[in-house]
């Protein structure tokens, strides 16, 4: 996707939330998050618009502190909700492409990870506002759901502060059963999972990974256990919003991503 669709997607999932939370009040639970009312989840994501919008309206070369959550509640919140989404999609549309600012995953500018990364925050977020109503959710693209797969498998699970790891060495795949070569091949060790965009097969590449070799793409590999299911389906189970729709082979993979692969904001 290129930066352009990533801030329409942004501008027009972010009208969607707030949409659902006026209609569900803020009082009213979010199913979906556990503990949470919309409140809680207009302010963190308020919170986290304003904090992105600041890296590249104002150039912040380092890690920036957010601005901390609002003491707002009512209209008063999805007033200052509506306002912060409103000046994010304006200053992305805005920005020179070649701006420089602090990232905290792999992209090919700041502008585009800024961009890529609130669009699927707010979508995963305005998922969680429409749970508050109850019933089905609008359905997320499986173009974009499989963007989103790939940023939270190889983005953030990519990283040395993921806790989604086995003693022993273990193979997870992902496959997105409507949209063709939306497989991912996931290794888990003790050390952060290494995650690669096709099939694999090789019987010894688990020894391979417990060693720290590398291992080449296109490699073959013993699987343990796949988590497969429609793109967009898919993409919220992942982010542990809805339940798996299919997992075959070895069950406590699935459970294991369940309870370490929380994203959790500090």
């Amino acid at each position: 996707m290129e930066i352009p669709e990533y801030v329409e997607t942004l501008d027009r999932e972010g009208r969607l939330m707030l949409a659902a939370a006026e209609e569900a009040g803020v009082d009213a639970k979010v199913a979906t998050c556990a503990g949470w009312q919309v409140r809680d989840l207009l302010r963190h994501t308020g919170m986290v618009h304003r904090w992105a919008t600041a890296f590249v309206a104002e150039g912040h070369t380092s890690y920036h502190p957010d601005g901390g959550l609002p003491d707002l509640d009512g209209d008063a919140l999805l007033t200052w909700f509506g306002e912060g989404h409103r000046l994010l999609v304006d200053t992305l549309a805005g920005a020179s492409p070649e701006v420089r600012c602090w990232t905290f995953l792999p992209a090919p500018s700041p502008l585009a990870f800024w961009a890529r990364r609130q669009a699927h925050e707010t979508t995963v977020h305005r998922v969680d506002a429409e749970s508050a109503l109850g019933g089905e959710p609008a359905a997320v693209p499986p173009d974009f759901a499989v963007d989103g797969i790939d940023e939270l498998l190889r983005g953030f699970h990519g990283r040395p502060k993921s806790r989604v790891r086995t003693e022993e060495p273990r193979v997870l795949r992902v496959r997105a059963t409507d949209h063709p070569d939306a497989v991912w091949t996931v290794r888990l060790s003790p050390q952060p999972p290494l995650s690669e965009h096709g099939e694999h097969s090789r019987a010894d590449a688990n020894t391979d990974v417990a060693l720290g070799a590398d291992v080449a793409v296109g490699a073959d590999v013993d699987v343990d256990c796949e988590l497969a299911g429609p793109a967009a389906r898919l993409y919220l189970a992942l982010w542990n919003r809805v339940p798996f729709p299919s997992v075959t082979g070895d069950a406590s993979l699935a459970t294991l991503w369940r309870e370490t692969s929380g994203i959790t904001w500090s």
